[in-house]
């Protein structure tokens, strides 16, 4: 009897202490799919970099990236609901340099802090501006472009995406850094201007390269530089414009945000994921095709490069005397 009573002691102790442990165990993660909130259209740049790399997500996790595209305000709209998302790992979004370092410069009121709201996961890509004019244009290159607007002050016409826009600062970082002037032509979309720059409406954009590119080759703009270091590695026959005027580069970037308070097992784990889909080779190939260089860092990369843009793009505001709308 006393045998039996140890031995249904003991069940019942192990039982108890098995479950407890069970329970302290961290579950797998994911054990589900997981949402994407995207600030901007199916299509866009980061639709476009998370669609493919959640390709490869599923084939490693069997769970799936769920996009929820959420147009509004220039991306304000998505990054709101990112900021005010459940911290339990199943939903992240995607953040640009124009919503999370460009607005919340150009705007006096802002409804998100890129800095304490989100807690980034992976810088995943950056793309590079082109100086752009329409074929009749009398510039041959960068340089005729800016003696022209420095011996006929405000009558060349450059299109930006609207007053205190992300192509609005990196077309006054231009304008300010080759010491020309201009006529500034405020657009609300960058498809609209390409289509007046084709029209002979305006004289020059400086505008996403892979916006400009399919237009050049059919001859309907020309582009006289890129706004990188070096020349492109697919595109060598455009001159970077830092030859003209030095230390000039511009671009955006488009980065993989959680909301603040994802746990860092979580973060570390969809970083770990997201690099690893971004080195194969088939996801590399599609995004040097429209013009993406990708970025394989840890999420402090990405928390510096946030750091160094608001840097880089304040110290213009201030310097150009911006007024926040």
């Amino acid at each position: 009897m006393q045998h039996k009573l140890y031995k249904y002691l003991f069940l019942l102790i192990f039982f108890v202490f098995g479950s407890a442990l069970a329970q302290a165990q961290p579950q797998a993660y994911p054990q589900r799919n997981i949402r994407v909130i995207i600030p901007g259209a199916a299509g866009d740049t980061c639709d476009m970099m998370l669609r493919l790399i959640g390709t490869k997500f599923l084939e490693k996790t069997g769970m799936s990236f769920i996009m929820d595209n959420r147009v509004g305000a220039s991306g304000q709209l998505g990054l709101q609901l990112i900021a005010q998302a459940p911290t339990d790992g199943y939903t992240i979004g995607c953040g640009q340099g124009g919503n999370m370092v460009i607005i919340p410069l150009a705007y006096k009121k802002v409804a998100y802090d890129s800095f304490k709201d989100y807690a980034p996961i992976a810088m995943m890509a950056t793309n590079f501006l082109a100086l752009a004019v329409h074929p009749s244009a009398p510039f041959s290159n960068a340089r005729d472009l800016i003696n022209y607007g420095k011996k006929n002050p405000g009558k060349l016409a450059f299109g930006t995406n609207g007053e205190g826009a992300f192509l609005h600062f990196a077309t006054e970082l231009f304008r300010k850094e080759a010491g020309f002037t201009y006529h500034h032509v405020p657009f609300k979309t960058a498809a609209t201007i390409v289509t007046d720059l084709i029209g002979g409406r305006i004289d020059a954009v400086m505008a996403a390269f892979i916006t400009v590119q399919p237009h050049a080759v059919s001859k309907r703009v020309r582009i006289l530089g890129v706004a990188r270091e070096t020349r492109a590695p697919n595109y060598p026959q455009f001159p970077p414009l830092n030859e003209t005027v030095p230390g000039y580069t511009s671009g955006g970037w488009f980065g993989a945000i959680a909301p603040a308070g994802m746990s860092k097992e979580h973060i570390a784990f969809l970083n770990r994921e997201m690099n690893a889909a971004m080195k194969m080779p088939d996801i590399r190939e599609k995004a040097a095709l429209v013009g993406l260089e990708l970025h394989t860092q840890p999420p402090e990369y990405f928390t510096q490069m946030l750091k160094d843009d608001f840097e880089k793009w304040g110290k213009l505001a201030r310097e150009i005397n911006f007024k926040p709308q």
